[in-house]
């Protein structure tokens, strides 16, 4: 005798009439919508998350290498997934790192403040100068206006008019001042001033006149960061904009353990290798700053120690994860971190900040 079918309301696949879970995509099958049906999943993944995190802290911290050996064998559901748990320990923490972020964005915004105060109290003994100037002027011209209607009788050449005049000039005008900027600041306060078009302005500062879109941005946010000096937006950008990059860069860290570990394993055992380790470092540091935020002033030689010693978690995390000897992996580990510390995470973060200066 055929047993009775029914439908499952999720995903409508027939099954047979007991089961108290779909044997297609697990859904409980007298799920009556309550108030406890609400939020049960919610809470009972959260509890999950949390107990599956508490228990894979310890070998995260201590045992390195253990979490994604372990991961790569099977056990999938015991810990905390490495993306998850990158993710999860990311945003811890950003969030700690946030409050370092405010101090240092308000450090450069009144820094700033005071270079455009300093350039606007500049600009204004430049105008005094410069009416010190126009009256020594006015003064000169008086002084030496009979000598040129007297010329002829006094026996005087336009030449010799033009030599008098210029050993008679005082310059008292304001200095023209080159900064790094590379252009002429005072010829641009004065036409930012006068009420001159952005064009012109683009113009004194150097834009070429067939200008594509990539020089004119640089142009348009050159003029934007002069007139409110925003060092402190564009700080603010850039950080803002870390937590995305590191998704471009912990791959590509994962890339050159397979370059060097191309026999062990797949590229996906590598980048599990790579998500456990950053989720380390971020756990590591988030650790480091609260402690020393909120709780302690860890004294600095302490805190560089605790950084270096990540490059020895990472060795041992070699050890563990790829069952290679220790010479091997010291020399491995050291060559990876030399090209990734100091030629691909330097490039990524200049092009970072030269992308947040056009985009902030």
């Amino acid at each position: 005798m055929e047993p009775n079918k029914v439908k499952c309301q999720n995903c409508e696949q027939p099954y047979e009439e007991g089961f108290q879970f779909c044997p297609h995509c697990g859904q409980k099958t007298n799920d009556e919508l309550t108030i406890g049906v609400l939020f049960y999943n919610t809470i009972s993944n959260y509890f999950s998350f949390d107990a599956r995190f508490l228990k894979s802290f310890v070998p995260l911290m201590f045992r390195p290498g253990y979490l994604a050996k372990e991961f790569v064998k099977g056990k999938r559901l015991l810990y905390l997934h490495p993306a998850q748990m990158y993710l999860f320990v990311a945003v811890i923490f950003f969030f700690i790192f946030n409050f370092y972020v405010r101090e240092g964005r308000e450090k450069l915004d009144k820094t700033m403040e005071e270079v455009v105060a300093s350039r606007e109290n500049k600009g204004k003994v430049s105008k005094e100068k410069l009416s010190d100037s126009i009256y020594m002027d006015s003064l000169r011209q008086m002084a030496l206006k009979p000598i040129k209607l007297k010329k002829d009788a006094l026996g005087l050449k336009e030449e010799d008019l033009r030599r008098l005049d210029s050993i008679t000039t005082v310059e008292i005008g304001s200095e023209e001042i080159n900064t790094d900027f590379g252009f002429n600041e005072s010829e641009i306060d004065s036409l930012i001033q006068s009420g001159a078009s952005n064009e012109t302005i683009y113009r004194a500062m150097g834009m070429a006149e067939d200008a594509g879109y990539f020089q004119r941005k640089i142009f348009v946010q050159g003029l934007k960061f002069y007139k409110t000096m925003g060092l402190g937006q564009i700080y603010q950008t850039f950080i803002d904009s870390i937590p995305l990059a590191m998704f471009f860069l912990m791959p590509l860290f994962a890339l050159f353990f397979k370059v060097f570990f191309f026999k062990r394993g797949r590229y996906a055992h590598h980048l599990v290798f790579s998500f456990y380790y950053f989720s380390f470092l971020f756990l590591l540091f988030s650790l480091i700053f609260a402690i020393n935020r909120w709780i302690w002033d860890i004294p600095d030689w302490i805190d560089w120690l605790l950084a270096f010693s990540t490059f020895f978690y990472l060795v041992a995390s070699v050890i563990r994860f790829y069952e290679q000897n220790w010479i091997l992996s010291f020399i491995k580990s050291g060559i990876i971190s030399f090209f990734f510390l100091l030629l691909v995470v330097p490039v990524s973060f200049v092009m970072l900040g030269f992308i947040a200066f056009l985009f902030y």
